[in-house]
């Protein structure tokens, strides 16, 4: 099976299926990962706040995989927007990944309500990195249309993604249109919802007709409808289920009738970038 690839507004390259490691135990990441890689994943999504960076490096260091084949991923940590922070705990996951550059840094949170509700200057931070070429590219994560509009506006940098909540059940289209507006791939987490579209009616009927299940179903809506997934799953049977959806496609109907299941912000299952401030301990 052959993924996908997206080109962003940088010029570099991303696949567009990846490999999350959101809550998976810092002890069984590194196993998970080199899980992934055999079933064929190459882009993996970790994060400072998952707090198993170090297993993703030593499942990279021990899987041979050049490293030109890998994409990857991490985040900044909500403690430490602040440059000076930034600059810091971006080198800690340097060596925590064990790597000298990452593909990918994203701000994980815009925080509105911390810091002075400066996200700026953070950003600008991040563009250093790139400058200094310890990240290829960078993004941000749960930004809401006005965060982007907002440091585009006074940086000049434009993220090459925005990483936020999209499922059948909730769109984000506000955000998904901003983030297209400025050229910005979206990457929807929690893609399937949390596991809550795959019991829905309108999804079995569709993964029916084609073979397949509810889950591969919605991560293919996903991808035709050009976003970034990267499903997460410590079961090897569930790994290679979700890698397998590009060898079918669905008709611009069933795609519409997904689209259709939008419950608005009543769909949400994640918190409210807009409000959201929590500071890990």
């Amino acid at each position: 099976m052959t993924v996908q690839t997206i080109t962003l507004n940088d010029k570099t390259t991303i696949p567009q299926l990846g490999f999350g490691v959101f809550q998976v135990p810092p002890a069984e990441t590194q196993q998970t990962v080199e899980t992934a890689f055999e079933v064929g994943y190459r882009h993996i999504d970790t994060a400072q706040m998952y707090e198993n960076e170090e297993g993703v490096g030593a499942a990279i260091a021990a899987s041979g995989i050049s490293r030109d084949e890998l994409y990857i991923t991490t985040k900044l940590n909500n403690a430490f927007h602040r440059p000076d922070d930034a600059r810091r705990t971006f080198a800690e996951s340097l060596d925590r990944l064990g790597l000298d550059r990452v593909d990918l840094f994203l701000i994980h949170w815009p925080l509105p309500t911390r810091y002075d509700g400066d996200y700026v200057s953070t950003w600008r931070t991040l563009a250093e990195f790139v400058e200094d070429g310890r990240a290829t590219s960078i993004g941000v994560s749960n930004f809401q249309p006005a965060h982007l509009d907002r440091i585009v506006e006074e940086t000049g940098v434009v993220p090459v993604v925005n990483q936020i909540e999209v499922h059948p059940y909730f769109g984000n289209e506000d955000a998904r249109a901003a983030s297209h507006r400025h050229d910005v791939v979206v990457e929807a987490w929690s893609p399937i919802a949390q596991g809550a579209v795959l019991d829905d009616a309108v999804i079995g009927t569709i993964a029916s007709a084609h073979g397949k299940t509810p889950s591969q179903v919605t991560l293919r809506w996903h991808v035709q409808r050009g976003d970034i997934v990267f499903p997460k799953s410590m079961h090897e049977a569930r790994m290679r289920e979700n890698f397998e959806i590009f060898d079918f496609s669905l008709t611009d109907g069933e795609v519409a009738a997904i689209t259709a299941l939008d419950r608005g912000a009543a769909g949400r299952r994640g918190p409210d970038p807009d409000t959201f401030d929590w500071i890990p301990a």
